[in-house]
């Protein structure tokens, strides 16, 4: 399983084709969301698709519809067991999961049992806009700290102490 998130700054615009995944991730300006998602769609032209609520749905819409894309409306939290079940049932076909940060957020379980079947054959792209834009555009976690490496950094303090559970 390949777990990406692409970060806040993203908007809406017109599809590019001629753009790659690396060309919206390596931009000076903010991502293009919209761009990144159909760049990367390019790159799996086959893939069964399943995506979130909201703004994903838009962004796989706007690649162009297609029989093999599964939009959950109505279904917050569900997109990561959704792709889970059509890769573990489907492995001979790549699936793509395309989800906003607030959706992953209500399915965060999911992604443990992802992990523990680990299907080589998903891959899950999480967009991070710094807010949850379904339930009233309030700000999340990474809209509200001012650099998003202080999160990453905030259990990793230099004088705690790291130990392992034994597993008797």
């Amino acid at each position: 399983m390949t777990t990406t998130t692409a970060h806040p700054g993203a908007s809406p615009g017109a599809s590019d084709a001629t753009a790659t995944p690396e060309d919206a991730a390596t931009a000076a300006t903010p991502m293009d969301r919209r761009l990144f998602v159909s760049a990367l769609l390019d790159q799996v032209p086959d893939a069964l698709v399943v995506t979130g609520l909201g703004s994903a749905s838009y962004d796989v819409f706007a690649h162009g519809e297609r029989e093999q894309n599964f939009y959950l409306w109505g279904a917050m939290g569900g997109s990561v067991p959704v792709g889970l079940g059509l890769a573990l049932a489907q492995p001979e076909k790549s699936v793509v999961v395309v989800t906003g940060d607030g959706e992953m957020l209500m399915g965060i379980g999911s992604l443990g049992s992802a992990a523990v079947r680990a299907p080589e054959n998903l891959t899950v792209l999480v967009l991070d806009n710094g807010h949850f834009g379904e339930t009233g555009m309030q700000r999340s976690h990474s809209g509200s700290a001012p650099d998003s490496s202080t999160l990453r950094g905030a259990s990793e303090s230099p004088t705690a102490e790291r130990s392992t559970p034994s597993m008797r």
